[in-house]
């Protein structure tokens, strides 16, 4: 089997690809950097010539510059579609996100909602899973809790409440990704991607603390405080410690998926839990944060790195 990986060199794609070639089947890794852009779709139908299947996994949580919403998840799913059909691709599975829906207010969710649609109404055979936080090596999650505790000695949490999580670790999504290419009980439905343990956000942040070694002061901030630094954050860093679609996600919790879902076969439920070990498995070499985070460091002879 021959199989297209939208993103396939970000977190989610690269492990659906290693678990692909595992089994001996061929990943073809699509992104910006290979001429794979979603935003492209002459390149896309191109690359997308010869395979059996297609998984869309390419997405944002922020827009920079012509990376915006709109045009990398709405045209970007419109464009993988028309490249699927164009090949006769048998099978299409998008990774979506578990509270995407429309008119709320977000444009992060209500992109991830036009995309689904642009699936289900394609005609072509499809899964569409919707995952809620997805964790594991090279993810953002671990990586920006661990350098904020070897940074900061507070930590703020987003709104007045406490919300609830239900971590779902990268190798389990690649999972559900790879039964989606062969397993005929999941074609034509919508799926919720939970992991097996629900936590508070606030168990699940000093959990990860403690794999660390740090006790930082922690305490609840309200969730315009949040946004606001959320918008400094975008501004201010390369790659932002926060951003404002994360900050909505976060303030809703995120284990009740929107929209009608499917059970997943018993089977096929994610079974690693949100433990010291696999959390430590995760943590990056990353350290703290550093000048060389800012936009406004630039690479000047040996001092601080800046845009890539």
């Amino acid at each position: 089997m021959r199989v297209a990986i939208t993103g396939g060199n970000g977190f989610v794609g690269a492990a659906l690809a290693e678990l692909l070639e595992a089994h001996g089947h061929e990943a073809v890794k699509l992104s910006r950097r290979n001429g794979g852009d979603v935003c492209d779709a002459a390149a896309l139908r191109r690359k997308l010539r010869g395979c059996d299947a297609v998984v869309h996994a390419a997405g944002i949580n922020r827009e920079v510059g012509d990376q915006a919403y709109t045009r990398v998840h709405v045209q970007g799913a419109r464009n993988v579609v028309e490249a699927a059909r164009a090949n006769g691709l048998k099978r299409v599975v998008l990774v979506s996100f578990l509270r995407a829906r429309p008119d709320c207010g977000s444009g992060y969710h209500e992109s991830k909602y036009e995309a689904e649609q642009i699936v289900r109404e394609s005609g072509l055979p499809f899964v569409i899973f919707k995952p809620g936080v997805i964790y594991g090596r090279g993810d953002h999650m671990l990586d920006h809790l661990k350098r904020a505790f070897l940074t900061f000695p507070v930590f703020a949490f987003v709104g007045m409440r406490d919300q609830q999580v239900a971590p779902l670790h990268v190798s389990d999504m690649a999972r559900l990704l790879f039964s989606a290419l062969t397993d005929d009980r999941l074609l034509g439905r919508t799926f919720a991607a939970l992991g097996p343990e629900t936590l508070t956000l606030r168990e699940a942040v000093l959990r990860v603390a403690k794999v660390v070694g740090r006790r930082p002061l922690a305490f609840r901030m309200p969730v315009w405080f949040h946004r606001l630094f959320a918008i400094f954050a975008e501004a201010a860093m390369r790659v932002p410690v926060v951003s404002r679609a994360q900050v909505r996600i976060l303030s809703e919790g995120v284990v009740e998926p929107s929209g009608e879902c499917d059970p997943l076969p018993a089977d096929l439920l994610p079974t690693v839990s949100f433990d010291e070990d696999v959390i430590r498995h995760g943590l990056p070499d990353a350290g703290r944060y550093r000048l060389s985070d800012l936009r406004c460091c630039r690479l000047r002879g040996g001092f601080a790195g800046g845009f890539s």
